[in-house]
C-alpha cells in the first residue's frame, strides 16, 4: 500500500476545477442518480454516501482505526489517492469499493447483486425495495468521478438468474445511461451464470488485459483480480471494534469487496481466504469514512 500523488492526466474528481454544467458522464445524463447521491467537493478522498454503516456491537467511526492501530495508514486529506499494486500494475482503490486503472481508463466493480431485495421478497423476506437504485446511484457517482472508457463488472451483478427481468423501467434507464459511450463487460458469476444479451455490453467468463486477469471466483493465480468472497475485516482494540468491507491483496492478487447495497461480507480470517492467501500473508485495505486503512490480515479478528 502506498500513497500516489494525482497524475496530471488523471480525470478531476467531481467538483474540482469544473462547474456543474461542464461535468459530463452520468452525473449530467441521469439526474436521478445525481440527486440520490451527491458528491461533495474539495477533497481527494471522500466517504461514499451509500457505504454500509459499521456492524456489530460496540463499534465506532472508522477513522478511529488510525488511533487504535499503529499500522493503519491514514492518507493526508486531499494530498493523494490510495494505490494498490497488483502484479506490478497500479490501481486506484476508491472508497466506494471500486478499482480504477488509470492507464487503461478501466473501472472495476464486483458483486453488485442487483435486485437482491426483490429476490428476498419472493421468498417472504421483506426488505426495503431500494437496493438496486442505491447501488446504481453509487456506481453512477464513481463513473462520473473517473469517466472510464471501459467498465468491468466482476460477476454476481444480479442476485439470481431472473433478477434482470425484475429491473424497473427507471433502473433500466439508469443502467443504460451508465453504459452510454463506454465499453461494458459483464463477467458471469455463480448467481448470474447466464446473462441475457439485452442488458447491453458484452458477457465473458473472464477477461485478460495486460498482465491482469479479471474473473469472478478467485483461484489464487498471480495477476488475478476477483470478487465472489465479499471480503470484510474486523479490527479490535481495548474493547472496541469496527468491521468494514475491504480489498484483500498481497501485491500479486486481489479480492474486491462487494459493491452492492445489500451484499453481505465474509471475514478475511475465514478458511476461504486461506486458499487464496496462505498464512495470512496479505493486507486488508479497509474502506473508512474518509480514508483507506491498510492493516495486516494477521492483526484483524
Amino acid at each position: 500500500m502506498k500513497v500516489c500523488g494525482r497524475r496530471k492526466d488523471h480525470p478531476p474528481l467531481e467538483g474540482e476545477g469544473r462547474s456543474r454544467s461542464e461535468r459530463g458522464g452520468v452525473a449530467k445524463r441521469s439526474s436521478a442518480v445525481r440527486a440520490a447521491h451527491p458528491t461533495p467537493a474539495g477533497s481527494a478522498l471522500r466517504a461514499r454516501p451509500a457505504d454500509p454503516p459499521p456492524q456489530g456491537e460496540g463499534e465506532e467511526s472508522s477513522d478511529s482505526i488510525a488511533r487504535q492501530d499503529p499500522d493503519a495508514i491514514a492518507l493526508p486529506q486531499g494530498g493523494g489517492e490510495p494505490c494498490v499494486s497488483i502484479a506490478g500494475v497500479e490501481l486506484y482503490a476508491d472508497l466506494s469499493g471500486a478499482l480504477y486503472w488509470q492507464a487503461e481508463r478501466l473501472l472495476i466493480v464486483s458483486d453488485l447483486h442487483l435486485e437482491k431485495g426483490s429476490s428476498f421478497a419472493m421468498r417472504g423476506v421483506l426488505l426495503p425495495p431500494y437496493d438496486t437504485v442505491a447501488t446504481l446511484g453509487r456506481l453512477g457517482a464513481v463513473i462520473a468521478r473517473y469517466d472510464p472508457r471501459r467498465v468491468i463488472a466482476l460477476g454476481d451483478s444480479f442476485h439470481d438468474r431472473e433478477a434482470h427481468g425484475r429491473l424497473s423501467d427507471g433502473n433500466r434507464d439508469i443502467l443504460a445511461a451508465l453504459q452510454a459511450r463506454r465499453d461494458w463487460i459483464w463477467i458471469s458469476g455463480n448467481h448470474d451464470p447466464a446473462l441475457p444479451s439485452d442488458l447491453g455490453g458484452a458477457v465473458a467468463s473472464d477477461v485478460a488485459i495486460g498482465g491482469i486477469v479479471f474473473r469472478h471466483e478467485p483461484t489464487g493465480a498471480k495477476g488475478e483480480i476477483a470478487g465472489h468472497l465479499h471480503p470484510k475485516a474486523r479490527v479490535s482494540n481495548r474493547g472496541r471494534s469496527i468491521e468494514r468491507r475491504c480489498f484483500a491483496s498481497d501485491g500479486m492478487r486481489a479480492v474486491m469487496p462487494a459493491f452492492g447495497a445489500y451484499a453481505g461480507g465474509l471475514n478475511i480470517r475465514d478458511a476461504a481466504f486461506a486458499r487464496i492467501f496462505p498464512a495470512l500473508d496479505f493486507v486488508a485495505h479497509l474502506l473508512g469514512d474518509h480514508r483507506l486503512h491498510a492493516i495486516a490480515a494477521a492483526r484483524c479478528r
